[in-house]
């Protein structure tokens, strides 16, 4: 049986939008944890100034807070004017963290890294981890992202450092400085109702109390599948070889649907189904109904599933793979709601959420749709990007945006559920109700 002691969290980029869901999901659960940024935005835990890629700083602060696992959320936010920031945080940073873990001989670093390192513009469907990267990236962001997460990757191993990254996607919720902002400005210009593309390509969100979730389930489960030294075998490693033959197991047998946005239906079966009307009940009718009334377990494996030799989990595809996937450690996980929607529609719900009813209906939020093809869309941001350069202002509609919104963009997250035990817990429709009513409350709006 494990005898692992509990971990004590250094939350690099603690005061920013993901960083401090995390950092809340620690305290709530009573775990010892610091953070690390260059802003104090709060200060219910201890916290260390510093440069990120000022490897000195961040070993200071991992010293005197005593961690043992570091959780690396920073980045700069989309939409720097100058991208080489992007490279200076996401790879010059996190090469300093790695040094910084390494020398301090700390056993853990969860990375943020995002579901756009392997987005290139094109359309992006049900795509699991086995993706590389893309030759040509889509922007200096994702770029900057990818090669931060091929560094966390391959220090996997090093001096003792376990490592692994996860790739949210579409990341909203309270505390969002970047998507509500944005999509209130729209509402408030009255522009809800102008939409590029036909609104046919699905999207995948990700609420940020999911994302801290996956976290701390990923920090949990980083141990060393094989040996903790070269002399000794931990019972830590032990249990990871025992998970992942049940996990090996496991892999025949169905995941439930995923359900936190439209619920759990469960379908009738012989043996579980309501007994509707009848003369005679049958011998085992308390049995039957009984079935189908039972708690549902999310946990539950089902049905039983055939693997083509395409899939992730095929004999063929873990044969070739250069590491187990069934391990955390050296792994990368996408993480999202498992719901995608059409991307017109979910800011249809935000706008609806802001918009107070009356008694004509939402006047705002429920106007006719304007459709802005695609290639005019393109058209026109080039235009705007022209203009904007030729008066030296920052261009509002760019193509950029038009091939961000018009993309086809959902990822397969059954290897976070299955190695990870990731479920997404707060569905779309909740987690914007409480993104609105943040933000409202924030800015004083009724």
């Amino acid at each position: 049986m494990s005898t692992q002691h509990k971990d004590v969290y250094l939350v690099i980029g603690g005061s920013g939008f993901v960083g401090r869901h995390i950092v809340e999901q620690l305290v709530a659960r009573g775990d010892v944890v610091s953070v690390f940024d260059i802003v104090q935005r709060h200060h219910d835990v201890p916290f260390y100034s510093g440069d990120i890629t000022d490897e000195q700083d961040v070993l200071n602060a991992i010293r005197k807070s005593g961690t043992t696992c570091i959780i690396h959320t920073a980045s700069p936010q989309h939409g720097a004017k100058d991208p080489s920031i992007y490279y200076k945080v996401n790879v010059d940073g996190t090469q300093a963290v790695i040094n910084a873990a390494v020398a301090a001989g700390v056993r853990k670093l969860v990375y943020t890294s995002s579901a756009g390192v392997v987005f290139d513009g094109k359309d992006v469907i049900n795509l699991d981890e086995r993706a590389p990267y893309p030759e040509k990236p889509f922007d200096a962001y994702n770029d900057s992202k990818a090669k931060g997460e091929a560094l966390i990757l391959e220090a996997n191993g090093k001096g003792g450092l376990l490592t692994v990254a996860l790739r949210p996607a579409g990341i909203f919720g309270p505390g969002d400085r970047q998507m509500m902002v944005g999509l209130y400005q729209v509402y408030q210009r009255g522009q809800t109702h102008f939409q590029v593309g036909g609104n046919n390509n699905l999207f995948d969100y990700t609420y940020v109390g999911n994302i801290a979730q996956a976290h701390l389930l990923a920090a949990e489960k980083l141990v060393d599948s094989t040996t903790s030294d070269s002399t000794s075998i931990t019972s830590a490693s032990t249990d990871a070889t025992l998970v992942d033959s049940s996990l090996h197991a496991s892999l025949h047998r169905s995941l439930p649907p995923i359900s936190s946005t439209a619920g759990f239906r469960r379908v009738p079966t012989s043996k579980a189904r309501p007994l509707g009307p009848y003369v005679t009940p049958p011998a085992n009718a308390a049995d039957i109904e009984g079935a189908f009334n039972a708690p549902f377990d999310p946990t539950k494996l089902t049905h039983v599933i055939v693997r083509n030799r395409f899939d992730q989990f095929s004999e063929n595809a873990l044969a070739v793979a250069p590491t187990s996937p069934l391990q955390v450690a050296g792994q990368a996980f996408f993480i999202t709601n498992g719901e995608p929607v059409y991307f017109w529609d979910f800011m249809r719900i935000v706008w609806l959420a802001l918009d107070p009813p009356t008694e004509e209906g939402r006047k705002r939020a429920q106007r006719t749709p304007w459709m802005i093809p695609r290639a005019f869309g393109m058209m026109l941001g080039y235009l705007a990007e022209t203009w904007s350069a030729l008066i030296g202002k920052e261009a509002g509609f760019t193509r950029y945006r038009v091939g961000y919104s018009c993309a086809m963009r959902y990822h397969n997250i059954e290897k976070a559920r299955r190695v990870l035990g990731y479920e997404p817990e707060v569905g779309l429709e909740e987690g914007v109700r409480r993104m609105v009513e943040s933000f409202k409350a924030e800015n004083g709006l009724a």
